[in-house]
């Protein structure tokens, strides 16, 4: 039944969601400033660019090389270790101020996460890929379906981790602000490393 395909896209999406990578650490960082509404701001704009995605595949779109995996490792790669380095600078005269506004930022952080983050393409390039043609082969509803349940993981997923980072600022000092900071630069700038190394190895 094409409703399988649902808790199939559901299941997978948990797993991709709970993995740490750079859209878990922006979530983490807008709500503690924004509140709770960040992390589905941000699965807003996470969603906006799979949206594309599903659509070039649809059209056609599904060949990947070695050469577009490269491509991508290098330039996502590169983004990461650039916003990892602007986040340590930002670090050093922070200070724990929370403000409710600015949903439009979280919504451009969860673009800027997805298409910077190397492992978000590749997946799609291989894993999403090869699940959406395969609900397209039984019918559109089928490949709908499966992205929806994506969705519905990650909006589940990073809703959770906003409210419970939200509740931590009111108890939140400056100092612990940076470190936390400090940590998602450092995170941010492995991860791109990461990839990077990859390349040439």
């Amino acid at each position: 039944m094409i409703i399988e395909f649902l808790a199939f896209g559901f299941l997978i999406g948990l797993t991709g969601a709970a993995v740490p990578g750079p859209m878990l650490f922006a979530t983490i960082d807008a709500s503690l400033r924004r509140g709770w509404t960040a992390g589905p701001e941000i699965v807003l704009g996470h969603a906006l660019v799979e949206v594309v995605i599903c659509a070039l595949i649809i059209l056609g779109f599904t060949i990947a090389t070695d050469t577009v995996f490269r491509i991508v490792s290098i330039a996502g790669g590169g983004a990461l270790v650039v916003f990892g380095m602007m986040t340590l600078n930002s670090s050093k005269g922070a200070t724990f101020d929370v403000d409710g506004s600015g949903a439009g930022g979280a919504v451009a952080a969860g673009v800027l996460t997805s298409v910077s983050n190397p492992y978000f393409l590749i997946w799609w390039l291989t894993i999403g890929n090869a699940m959406v043609m395969d609900g397209l082969a039984i019918g559109v509803a089928a490949a709908v379906l499966f992205v929806t349940g994506h969705w519905i993981a990650d909006l589940a997923w990073y809703t959770l981790v906003s409210v419970s980072s939200s509740r931590g600022r009111r108890v939140m000092s400056d100092r612990t602000y940076k470190r936390m900071l400090v940590g998602c630069g450092v995170f941010l700038v492995c991860f791109g490393t990461y990839y990077l190394a990859g390349v040439f190895v």
